[in-house]
């Protein structure tokens, strides 16, 4: 019966978020809370939910929410952080240095479309990266005559790669589900994340000397590159402490590598340092946290909603009965396989289901079935993130929509165009991961 209340339970929330009936604050909240009470109700006929009490309901809510704290918190001053970073000018000499240097050579805009995008993607938000860097490339891919659907592709293939940052939502949210720390997560996942950078590049080139071979190189006046800036609040910008606050974000992400602390403390520290050293005026340190609180609170309110979905999923037992209704159904010479299985479903799932689905309707459950074969959740978290590529040409993320308006192409054309990238660039990160180990292609249990 657990079996049975588990997975309607997940079915119910993923149909009220993906035919958007709920948005996936309420339905995290809302769904779990009814079906808890259900399973307590039927408690007086069934047996085997005779344990569910309705005092023990709100301690395991509570205890759901109390561990996915951590990582709220880290979310909530991450993109604060790069926000502000983005209002001081940090990355503005950078989208200068790309535009002066790639100038009227095809090859060196798309492959200065990859760094602009890899840059600015660091703060987390697609839609904030599409309209940063469209703004900047598209006049440049219009001049030389050039195919917007490759600025699309690799800007999106780019943005799914930066992604899986702790504060990009996937990884946030594998780990919140999965009860597990964010940089334990991510900091393996760097390697693959190279890899998959490195293969975005070559790929790139080809594109580019394709352009190059049809289109030829064109001199191009782009002394307009010096009034292109991604801030765009003159009141916050401040040029004149560009260095210090590169070597702040320089030694945070040292000391996120390193783990000298741990990472929401890490970033509580480099947003008040930033704070007070950027902006002596506290009532413009006021409004410029009011400015990015929108994007903040929807981030962060859906975490904490998530402990409650995740508190009765596991507290009342739904997790462990659909895990071993699972094990018994999946044979069992793929059990082993379970962690690039879960890499490799990851892809179609976070297509035709939103990350919120995927990863607190899903993942749980496959979690906790690889437990069974000697497979630790870190590692199937890991796995579990590998498929954001393909995530992002779903019909579910609203920024690829604005992706597609942005550059003036269809967006039936960028998935048809970028659909086959998007599946190299996961399938690179999953065999460079199963290479250097961040989880195994084949576990057994003791």
């Amino acid at each position: 019966m657990l079996t049975t209340l588990g997975l309607s339970m997940i079915l119910c929330f993923m149909y009220l978020i993906m035919s958007k009936r709920l948005v996936p604050l309420v339905a995290l909240t809302i769904i779990p809370v009814l079906f808890a009470l259900i399973a307590w109700g039927l408690g007086y006929f069934i047996e085997g939910l005779s344990h569910i009490e309705l005092n023990s309901l709100g301690e395991m809510m509570l205890n759901g929410v109390k561990k996915l704290a951590p990582t709220g918190i880290m979310l909530l001053f991450a993109i604060l952080y790069f926000a502000i970073m983005i209002d001081t000018g940090l990355f503005d000499p950078s989208v200068k240095w790309i535009l002066r240097l790639v100038k009227g050579d095809p090859l060196k805009v798309v492959l200065g479309t990859i760094t602009l995008t890899l840059i600015v993607s660091l703060d987390g938000d697609g839609s904030t990266t599409y309209m940063i860097c469209v703004a900047a490339m598209l006049p440049l891919y219009k001049r030389l005559g050039m195919s917007p659907l490759i600025m699309a592709c690799l800007m999106l293939l780019s943005s799914g790669i930066m992604n899986l940052t702790p504060w990009g939502g996937p990884t946030a949210r594998a780990a919140s589900a999965l009860h597990v720390d964010p940089s334990d997560l991510f900091i393996p996942m760097i390697l693959p994340m190279l890899f998959a950078i490195l293969w975005l590049y070559f790929l790139g080139f080809m594109y580019g000397r394709m352009e190059r071979k049809r289109l030829g190189i064109i001199e191009l006046d782009i002394s307009h590159g010096d009034q292109i800036q991604i801030s765009n609040n003159p009141e916050a910008n401040r040029a004149h402490l560009r260095w210090f606050n590169g070597l702040l974000t320089l030694g945070l992400m040292v000391s996120l590598i390193l783990s000298l602390l741990p990472m929401p403390i890490l970033f509580m520290i480099a947003l008040c340092v930033a704070l007070v050293v950027n902006y002596k005026d506290i009532e413009l340190q006021k409004k410029l946290i009011a400015n990015h609180a929108s994007s903040v609170l929807n981030v962060v309110g859906i975490i904490f909603a998530a402990g409650i979905f995740t508190g009765i999923l596991t507290g009342t037992g739904m997790v462990e009965s659909m895990s071993k209704e699972l094990v018994a159904i999946i044979p069992e010479s793929l059990g082993p396989y379970l962690a690039p299985i879960t890499a490799i479903m990851s892809m179609p799932l976070t297509f035709f289901m939103s990350n919120d689905a995927f990863y607190f309707g899903v993942l749980p459950v496959l979690s906790e079935a690889a437990v069974h074969y000697g497979i630790e959740p870190i590692e199937i978290a890991r796995a579990s993130i590998v498929g954001q590529p393909v995530h992002l040409l779903s019909p579910l993320v609203p920024s690829t929509y604005l992706l597609c308006g942005l550059a003036g192409i269809e967006f039936g054309q960028h998935q048809k165009f970028t659909i086959k990238w998007a599946i190299i660039t996961c399938i690179v990160m999953l065999i460079a991961s199963l290479t250097f180990g961040m989880f195994p292609l084949y576990s057994v249990s003791e």
